[in-house]
């Protein structure tokens, strides 16, 4: 009977070593200037496209895990790099995510591919739910999905906000309502194909952090995209609006059932921005002199660092716990996925802040590194549902009861 462990094992460690060198070596010596360019960093992409690492088969071998932390593993070292040329990496990812949680086999063939393009011309995928008037509440979404018989097709129409890849994507997987009556659970999820008339967007966003990484609303005029494209088929989404109508279980709802596959990937982007901000002011402190002697000496500087360590190591086994448990289909009756992004994403808005504190005011400056991660790690308080509502998942799992 084997022993419970926590080590490694020589696959996740390669993967870690390996993701970790093209961290250190290629994203983090580019970090600075995309964050100021505030630009899609497409020769990162692509180098990482040459090398196996942004694609369809890397992301397909590390869900096909058994353990579980293949992902989790290498997200952290990627984020560990830098968080907005990471996630323009990881981006796609979401939009694969969307079409897995709710496609069909030859869905998943025909787009996927889509998705990712090839390593000598890389796309990129949008994953577009949120909405001006509807980011965390999801039954507040207005975007309009209706069947034209007469043609075989869905014609969309509405406003996306605050989509990663969105306007600049080659495929848009975009959530809209079909039966307004029946609030989130008349909703279903739509393939946009490259170049589909009627999707538009301004631009991309400015932002307080994640500045490489394009965030854009999109707009939808009378989109039409034929029949197969809705996720699941058109018969499967009939039958399950059907048993909405009679008051039966539906069955998942389209951005949630996403939500629940991506928050504990979204906790490893919050570990490894906590780690880099970490590592970086551990390497500060002990080389920094103040009043005759090394400031990590100071017994309230390493207290910091000791708490700040603690706290990303259990983090990270939150984490670990969380994709372990949906990789195997164990049910997360206690929140434990949304439990996992509260605790990470608190801790890297702490940690990034602690570290510019161990700085001083060298910290407030882009001389060094941590105001950067500390702009980028506010993010993950709040997208992919906010800290509020991650609570309100975790306090509804464990009561029973229907928290407002």
């Amino acid at each position: 009977m084997g022993g419970f462990s926590l080590e490694l094992n020589e696959d996740q460690t390669d993967l870690r070593d390996w993701v970790h060198g093209f961290a250190r070596d290629v994203i983090r010596p580019a970090a600075s200037e995309w964050d100021e360019r505030e630009e899609t960093p497409w020769p990162v992409i692509q180098e990482a496209a040459k090398i196996g690492l942004y694609g369809f088969e890397a992301l397909a071998t590390w869900f096909a895990d058994p353990i579980g932390l293949s992902l989790p593993i290498a997200t952290e070292e990627l984020f560990w790099g830098d968080a907005g040329i990471a996630l323009s990496l990881m981006g796609t990812g979401l939009a694969v995510a969307g079409i897995f949680a709710g496609g069909e086999p030859e869905q998943l063939a025909e787009w996927v591919p889509e998705c990712f393009g090839d390593e000598s011309d890389p796309k990129l995928a949008a994953f577009c739910a949120s909405e001006p008037q509807a980011g965390s509440d999801v039954a507040g979404y207005r975007t309009r999905a209706r069947y034209d018989e007469a043609t075989d097709e869905w014609v969309l129409n509405g406003q996306k906000a605050w989509a990663t890849n969105g306007g600049i994507a080659n495929v848009h997987v975009v959530t809209a309502v079909v039966d307004p009556a029946l609030g989130s659970r008349g909703q279903a999820g739509f393939i946009i194909p490259p170049g589909t008339p009627g999707l538009s967007s301004p631009g991309k966003i400015k932002k307080h952090g994640m500045r490489a990484s394009h965030t854009a609303d999109v707009f939808l005029d009378d989109v039409r995209v034929p029949g197969r494209c809705v996720l699941g088929g058109r018969e499967r989404l009939e039958a399950r609006l059907a048993r909405a109508r009679e008051g039966l279980r539906a069955g998942g709802q389209a951005a949630m059932a996403t939500f629940e596959t991506t928050r504990p990937t979204v906790g490893a982007m919050a570990v490894g921005v906590a780690r880099a901000a970490y590592d970086y002011s551990l390497e500060y402190a002990k080389d920094r002199e103040a009043f005759g002697r090394k400031i990590i000496e100071n017994q309230s500087i390493a207290f910091d660092l000791a708490n700040m360590r603690m706290e990303i190591d259990a983090s990270r086994l939150l984490v670990w716990r969380a994709a372990w448990m949906g990789r195997n289909n164990v049910p997360f009756t206690a929140g434990e996925g949304s439990m996992s992004k509260l605790k990470a994403s608190e801790v890297s808005v702490w940690a990034t802040e602690r570290a510019i504190h161990i700085l001083g005011g060298a910290g407030y400056t882009r001389e060094h590194p941590v105001e950067r991660m500390h702009r980028d790690a506010k993010i993950f308080t709040i997208f992919e549902g906010t800290s509020e509502i991650q609570r309100l998942v975790v306090s509804r799992m464990i009561s029973g009861m229907q928290i407002k």
